[in-house]
């Protein structure tokens, strides 16, 4: 089979140059890759050029879309039966492809998704990240280790999809905001078989430091709302628990100072929770930094997602009075 990996990328030309260093050492090799520079400043034009002579590769340069519309610029351009998507901060193990095969000879996936999880040479903060963003305990896991309840929503930081799902659905209708989830419905709602392959898993690099995290974890609350515009009943219960846990935590500090018995030990709910963060992540991690740090780093997930699920919907209430 023949593929197309479509890479757009923003002023991080350091990060392609370890993505394509990957993509090198790939056991299949019948692929292409498009590096889809959105407008950047810092470009990586001449690190494409080092990995000419080494992968089937082209570089274009376009005016700043967002990150849906320079795939679609990609799909467009791509010669391949099946197009993948990666995002720029992901390093790919060499039997990706070979994986990716298998499964849809096996399966014949219209399109998949990959777990994401940390390389060893990741930070402690960036395996904290990762834990974080696969644990049971905050995702449910979804991204890191197991399929979605019903049918599968692949998300682009690894993602593929056949030509057809492309000519039928003509790819991402917004650029940001959800753009993937949007994309992953309209898919399923065309009658498109879609499924995860366990063994198709990047090593997704995210953000480097806690700061940057809080503000991507922002940006997913709020994406979580603009769904909602497009598709209302996506909008479940599941994802309103970060925001009962941005509210419950001021809610209960209130009832402990001003109630005694069950209302005034509520508050004890959130170490318990930190407890039981610390337990899984220890036991996935088997490191104590990398441990506390998880627990950290759930918390700044919930709290940040909480937060822009409530900046967005305040958006929506304020249009709307």
């Amino acid at each position: 089979m023949d593929y197309s990996v479509i890479v757009p990328v923003y002023n991080r030309p350091d990060e392609i140059d370890e993505l394509l260093q990957s993509l090198t050492k790939q056991t299949y090799k019948n692929f292409e890759v498009l590096i889809i520079e959105d407008g950047s400043e810092l470009k990586c034009d001449h690190i494409v050029e080092k990995y000419s002579d080494s992968l089937n590769i082209r570089y274009y340069f376009k005016k700043n879309s967002g990150q849906g519309f320079s795939r679609n610029f990609g799909f467009e351009k791509a010669n391949g039966e099946y197009f993948i998507v990666f995002d720029s901060d992901c390093l790919i193990p060499p039997h990706y492809f070979e994986s990716v095969n298998r499964a849809l000879l096996f399966h014949g996936y219209d399109a998949w998704g990959g777990p994401d999880r940390a390389h060893p040479s990741f930070t402690p903060i960036q395996k904290a990240i990762s834990y974080s963003m696969t644990s049971f305990f905050t995702t449910g896991g979804i991204r890191g280790r197991k399929n979605h309840i019903g049918k599968f929503h692949p998300r682009s930081f690894n993602m593929g999809i056949s030509r057809e799902v492309f000519e039928k659905t003509g790819g991402y209708k917004i650029t940001r905001m959800g753009e993937d989830i949007e994309f992953s419905l309209r898919i399923i709602e065309n009658g498109f078989k879609t499924g995860l392959i366990n063994e198709a898993y990047v090593y997704h690099k995210r953000r480097t430091d806690f700061k940057q995290f809080y503000r991507q974890l922002h940006f997913f609350g709020r994406a979580r709302i603009n769904i909602k515009r497009f598709y209302p009943d996506e909008l479940k219960l599941v994802h309103l628990l970060p925001v009962f846990f941005v509210i419950g935590l001021p809610i209960f500090l209130f009832l402990t100072i001003v109630t005694q018995g069950f209302l005034s030990k509520l508050i004890l709910l959130y170490p318990v929770y930190a407890t039981m963060l610390f337990l899984d992540a220890f036991n996935t991690e088997k490191n104590l930094k990398i441990s506390l740090l998880g627990v950290v780093a759930g918390f700044i997930q919930l709290t940040a997602y909480g937060m822009g699920f409530l900046k967005e919907l305040s958006e929506d209430y304020k249009k709307s009075t």
